[in-house]
C-alpha cells in the first residue's frame, strides 16, 4: 500500500515534473533552455531531499524505495534524449547509450535477483550516488551550453563522460556481486 508522506509526495511531485521541464526545453522562447534547466536542477535537489527526508523523519517505505529510483531514472533519461536530439552529436550520443543502457542493465539485474531473493545483493552503492550527481550536474550544464560557449559544452562533456565511465565501472561491480552471490547460492 502506498503510504502518502513528505519523501514520497516529494518524489512523485519529482515525476510530474517532466512534462513540465520537456515543455520548457521545447519552447521557442529565449530564457527556455534557462528554464528547462532550472526545473531539471529543481528535480535533481528534490532527489537529495526526499531521501534525507526519508531518513531524518525515518519515514523510509518500500513503495519509496522503488519509486525513486525510478524518478531519477526516468528525468535522467528524458533529459539525455533531448540533448542528443538538440546536439546531434555522436559526442553526447554514444555516453547518453551507455548510462541509458546501464540503467536498463542494472533495473533488469536487480528485478532478477529480487525473484531469486538477493535483492540486497545489489544495492545502491556510492559510486552509484556520485554516478547519478555527475549526470545531473553534465545535464544541467549541458543544457545551458551552446555552440557559442564551448568551455561551457566542453565541461559538461567531460563531465558526461565521466558519468558514464562510473557507470560502467558501477555496473560491472553490480554484475560481479551478482555473480558471485548466485555462484555461492546453494538452492
Amino acid at each position: 500500500m502506498f503510504k502518502w508522506n513528505i519523501p514520497n509526495i516529494i518524489t512523485v511531485l519529482r515525476i510530474l515534473l517532466i512534462p513540465l521541464f520537456v515543455t520548457a526545453f521545447y519552447m521557442q522562447a529565449d530564457f527556455s533552455k534557462w528554464l528547462a534547466a532550472l526545473l531539471f536542477a529543481i528535480a535533481a535537489l528534490s532527489d537529495w531531499l526526499d531521501g534525507y527526508l526519508a531518513r531524518r523523519l525515518n519515514c523510509v517505505t518500500p513503495f519509496g524505495a522503488f519509486l525513486d529510483p525510478v524518478a531519477d531514472k526516468l528525468i535522467v533519461v528524458v533529459a539525455l534524449v533531448m540533448l542528443v536530439e538538440e546536439h546531434s552529436s555522436v559526442w553526447i550520443a554514444v555516453p547518453a547509450m551507455i548510462i541509458i543502457g546501464r540503467e536498463i542493465i542494472i533495473s533488469a539485474l536487480r528485478e532478477w535477483m529480487s525473484s531469486i531473493g538477493l535483492s540486497r545483493t545489489v544495492k545502491v552503492s556510492i559510486i552509484g550516488k556520485i554516478k547519478t550527481w555527475m549526470q545531473m550536474i553534465s545535464i544541467v550544464v549541458l543544457m545551458l551550453s551552446s555552440e557559442e560557449h564551448l568551455l561551457l559544452m566542453n565541461s559538461g562533456l567531460l563531465i558526461l563522460y565521466i558519468s558514464a565511465a562510473l557507470a560502467l565501472y558501477s555496473m560491472s561491480v553490480y554484475m560481479l556481486q551478482a555473480w558471485n552471490a548466485t555462484e555461492n547460492r546453494v538452492d
